[in-house]
């Protein structure tokens, strides 16, 4: 797996992961938001540039220009909800044309403190020989990337598959080079670990309140 870490280098996105992380200005679910979008404007564009392409002629008004394209049809985005809605929008600002899918996986916490992963939804178009660009914000221990390409399984086998997230834990990146060596993971950030409670430390919080609302738990 390539594991490509957006803020090895100082540029506009550490100024987007500053605000996210800033606590007297992530409460502003706009701004949040915002953030997220952004960078998952950037996360595609930073994948564009691995992904196949196809030479055309393209006619302008005053002649015609050579141009290699790509190929937005092969491209499928599935984000996992509700957390990942803001980084799905921005990747749909790269890809317009892409298609789109949405895994509602989420923690289930068992007395103790323990919790298992489940899937409770999933709308999804065919990935058979498909790109697939999979996007959660935030990747503690991986297991809701882990879990979530088990459920994709039914609607086909991709000729590619990214992992899409805002900043992940040594622990989630460790976790998911070995279960998934021949995919790609393009992140904004990496933290050095989790807490306790399986929460990225430094990290920024639970991604999904910030963004929309803290949930009532049933």
């Amino acid at each position: 797996m390539e594991v490509i870490s957006l803020c090895r280098e100082a540029s506009v996105i550490s100024n987007f992961m500053a605000e996210l992380r800033n606590v007297n200005v992530q409460n502003r679910r706009d701004v949040f938001r915002t953030n997220i979008e952004s960078i998952g404007i950037v996360l595609g564009y930073e994948i564009s540039k691995q992904l196949p392409r196809q030479t055309t002629d393209i006619q302008t008004p005053l002649g015609s220009k050579s141009q290699e394209l790509i190929n937005a049809n092969e491209v499928v985005l599935i984000t996992i909800l509700r957390a990942g809605l803001p980084l799905h929008n921005g990747l749909l600002k790269a890809f317009p044309h892409a298609e789109s899918g949405f895994v509602s996986a989420y923690r289930k916490h068992n007395e103790g403190g323990s919790f298992e992963i489940e899937v409770g939804y999933i709308a999804c178009p065919s990935l058979q020989d498909k790109v697939l660009i999979l996007s959660d914000p935030m990747l503690a221990t991986g297991s809701s990337f882990q879990v979530s390409m088990e459920a994709l399984k039914p609607f086909g086998t991709p000729k590619e598959v990214h992992f899409a997230s805002v900043i992940a834990s040594e622990e989630g990146v460790n976790n998911l080079k070995d279960s998934h060596p021949d995919c790609n993971l393009w992140v904004a950030d990496i933290d050095p670990e989790l807490n306790s409670a399986k929460y990225i430390v430094p990290g920024l919080g639970d991604a999904g309140d910030l963004a929309f609302g803290v949930k009532l738990q049933s």
